[in-house]
């Protein structure tokens, strides 16, 4: 069966990476919840997308620059919420133990790793005792590395796309240099399609999770295939799909 990982909670549903899209992506019961985690200069591990607050939020500038003061006074666009923080979220979905956590280790604007970001990620997920059914994701193998070392017993994803792929000299010299890093590599949709043979003669389907997938065509297409995982803006939409053609 295909697992259904709700992106950036269900950002197709609610505003992306806010409590309110987490408790009810939850409750759609899917199978995982995937976000995204910055390091402000304030110290503060906190759960937003973008390195920059323009797209998502009222307000503007560098992510990392927030004080304490100033993401609690941050509003979420759609919402009366502010950016939430790691614990925050944990909070919310930790106590779900029906639900993995997909959480995607982010880099600042200039492309470099925060400092010290992996191990401090990987010691609250251990303070919520949800090490066994969490990931750490990033494009960026230097930071799975670093959580390799830091996290040994969590599990790790790595996402590619074509664009990626290429500078790291094709997927197939990819998938060899991620093979004993990562447990799930995950792969844009059209980059899968590409790269079906390759893929398939190179890994189980239990390996692969395809994402973002939110359109009912495309939606039906990988869950025929029986890929392992699949991520989307519309889990609703997956997780109907999934039951009928399961039926």
């Amino acid at each position: 069966m295909t697992l259904i990982t709700g992106h950036r909670g269900a950002r197709n549903l609610w505003p992306e990476n806010s409590l309110t899209g987490f408790r009810n992506a939850a409750q759609l019961g899917v199978d995982a919840v995937e976000f995204d985690v910055h390091l402000t200069l304030a110290g503060e591990l906190v759960v937003i997308h973008d390195p920059t607050l323009e797209r998502t939020t009222e307000s503007a500038g560098p992510v990392p620059d927030l004080s304490i003061e100033g993401r609690k006074a941050t509003r979420l666009k759609g919402t009366d919420e502010a950016i939430p923080t790691l614990d925050e979220v944990l909070q919310v979905l930790a106590p779900n133990d029906a639900i993995d956590l997909h959480v995607e280790i982010k880099v600042g604007g200039n492309g470099t790793p925060y400092p010290d970001i992996a191990a401090r990620v990987a010691s609250e997920l251990a303070r919520f005792g949800i090490e066994e059914r969490s990931y750490l994701i990033s494009f960026d193998l230097s930071v799975l590395e670093d959580c390799r070392h830091h996290a040994p017993k969590i599990s790790r994803l790595v996402s590619v796309n074509a664009a990626w792929a290429e500078r790291q000299g094709g997927l197939a010299a990819f998938i060899d240099r991620v093979d004993e890093l990562v447990k799930i590599i995950a792969i844009h949709h059209e980059l899968m399609e590409a790269e079906w043979d390759l893929i398939r003669n190179r890994l189980p389907l239990e390996r692969l999770c395809v994402w973002t997938v939110n359109d009912e065509a495309n939606l039906r297409h990988w869950l025929g295939r029986g890929i392992g995982s699949l991520t989307s803006d519309s889990p609703d939409l997956a997780l109907k799909l999934r039951s009928t053609i399961m039926a």
